[in-house]
């Protein structure tokens, strides 16, 4: 009896030591509770780009064209669209080209932007109509073709009017209006209207745009004109002085008498040059008698 008790007794501890035993392996073999992260807020989207106002023409850089080059060749941009060569031309002719080259190397702010039209806009000028301008005309009809500060495609809606350009303030004159409504641009110089068509190239200091017509300005067409000078007025004449013959009224039948005294004049000088032949012929024929007797 003594004997399965204690074997009873056994059995229990074992069991007991076996239970602890393995409520401290799987104890350390559970991994530890990870604390709760406090939650996240979703990230903003970036801002949308404003919407370009000018169309992008084929094979044209976006606005957002990084600025890696310290300078940039305006003539091969040109030159590789194709369609400016009168515009590179004069531009050559007048220097400007040297001019603009000269702002984008020394301009840390700012910039250009070049509204260029194409040959086909050039071709639409009046025969002879730039080989009658003179070289100071040529110069400001580029110059008045350049805004003297950098424009993106999305931006002509901040523009002042009159805006700027390389040609001087001359109200009046010189003046470029542009407006921008219903996704497009359209340009006034008081002569011309016209829209820009497209993007020819754009970094971060330059903008190129090929616009529809060539860009007159108002003083080309505005013709001086001198003050007329005002008909001197004869002095009066006084009440006593006396009247001449031009200054005579002539009363209805003065032109009548006097083709009637002319014919009394030419009808006297008829009979004295009658008379007169009549007493040569008489003396003659005394002459006669008197040398026969």
């Amino acid at each position: 009896m003594l004997n399965n008790h204690s074997l009873l007794s056994f059995s229990l501890a074992l069991l007991v030591s076996i239970f602890l035993y393995s409520s401290t392996t799987l104890a350390q073999l559970s991994p530890a509770a990870t604390p709760l992260k406090p939650p996240q807020p979703a990230p903003t989207p970036p801002a949308a780009s404003p919407k370009p106002l000018v169309p992008s023409l084929p094979d044209s850089p976006s606005d957002s064209t990084p600025d890696t080059t310290p300078s940039v060749d305006i003539v091969a941009i040109l030159r590789k669209a194709k369609s400016f060569n009168i515009f590179i031309r004069l531009m050559k002719t007048t220097q400007l080209i040297n001019q603009l080259n000269a702002q984008l190397l020394t301009t840390k702010s700012g910039g250009l932007t070049i509204l260029a039209a194409d040959d086909s806009a050039f071709s639409e000028l009046k025969a002879g109509f730039l080989n009658s301008l003179s070289d100071g005309q040529k110069l400001e009809l580029l110059q008045f073709h350049v805004i003297s500060e950098y424009v993106s495609s999305s931006n002509f809606d901040t523009l002042t009017n009159p805006v700027r350009t390389l040609a001087g303030a001359k109200p009046g004159k010189v003046e470029l209006n542009v407006v921008s409504y219903g996704g497009s641009v359209n340009i006034s110089t008081g002569e011309v209207n016209t829209t820009i068509n497209g993007i020819v190239y754009t970094d971060k200091h330059l903008a190129i745009y090929k616009v529809g017509k060539v860009l007159l300005p108002m003083d080309f067409f505005a013709v001086a004109k001198a003050p007329a000078k005002s008909p001197s007025l004869a002095p009066e004449p006084s009440a006593n002085a006396p009247k001449t013959d031009k200054e005579k009224p002539l009363s209805p039948d003065s032109s009548e008498s006097s083709q009637v005294n002319a014919a009394k004049d030419s009808s006297g000088a008829v009979k004295i040059n009658v008379y007169g032949k009549w007493a040569s012929l008489v003396l003659g024929a005394v002459l006669v008698t008197v040398l026969s007797s």
